[in-house]
């Protein structure tokens, strides 16, 4: 089985103080990615970011405190990718991508529109971006898991207030057709969507009100895979028992040996 985790914990220092990397070491991870770490590498000083029996690698913003990936993999990358030669999205620390073989996996920020018209502008210019690098991986002989937070829902049943967040940035219809290319023309599948169809597994929950304790969340954190892992997809899990961010971590479990 080889087992991915994936996490927005906006501010990966503040996850570590929530006891994020103590839950980590009984997950027996192959991989995690996580996003928004909102840290320069060099300021990541405890041992507690270089996990023991992992290699890791991050991708930090320009911009300090801000934005930043991460990828810590119990396999050695024959190759490791910083970006994906956007400037503007590469500069804001936004995807890493590790390269094990047959399998490679992606962690991904994608940008949030919801500050105001010039960020969502943004936002449309790095999915028009990204959706080019998407058809690029497809090219490869190899299977790709997209790990990350996309700040987009999918589906009605993605999204508590869904009626109420039609003109919101992650829950546009322009946006939500890009997922829909991503799902169907270019060939990825949902995959926590493989197993579970019910609605309410949401992955991001707002700061405001009381939208933790009564589940009025959004599901924007994805594993996207390529064609050769949708039918591998055994487990899934959404852990919400402590909360380490805003978000909660995702686990998939795929039936996969790692060729070394």
């Amino acid at each position: 089985m080889f087992r991915v985790i994936s996490l927005n914990a906006n501010g990966i220092r503040a996850a570590a103080r929530k006891g994020f990397f103590e839950w980590l070491k009984m997950q027996n991870a192959d991989v995690i990615c996580i996003q928004e770490t909102k840290a320069q590498e060099f300021q990541l000083v405890d041992e507690c970011f270089k996990p023991t029996d992992y290699f890791c690698y991050y991708k930090d913003a320009l911009k300090k405190g801000y934005s930043g990936v991460a990828i810590y993999t119990r396999h050695k990358p024959k190759k490791v990718i910083f970006g994906i030669g956007f400037k503007e999205f590469d500069d804001e620390g936004r995807y890493i991508e590790v390269r094990l073989g047959s399998i490679n996996i992606v962690s991904v920020y994608l940008p949030s529109g919801s500050s105001g018209d010039v960020r969502q502008a943004f936002k449309m210019k790095c999915l028009k971006a990204f959706a080019e690098h998407l058809i690029k991986l497809r090219r490869r002989h190899s299977e790709y898991i997209l790990c990350g937070d996309w700040n987009i829902v999918h589906k009605e049943g993605d999204i508590k207030n869904w009626k109420q967040n039609q003109k919101n940035s992650g829950c546009l219809p322009e946006e939500r057709a890009w997922l829909d290319k991503v799902y169907g023309e270019y060939g990825f599948t949902d995959a926590f969507r493989v197993l579970s169809q019910d609605d309410e597994q949401y992955t991001w929950w707002s700061n405001r009100g009381r939208a933790w304790d009564n589940n009025v969340g959004w599901r924007l954190d994805y594993h996207a895979v390529t064609p050769g892992l949708k039918n591998k997809v055994k487990n899934s899990a959404i852990y919400r028992d402590e909360r380490f961010s805003d978000h909660a971590p995702i686990t998939m479990d795929y039936d996969w040996i790692h060729d070394k």
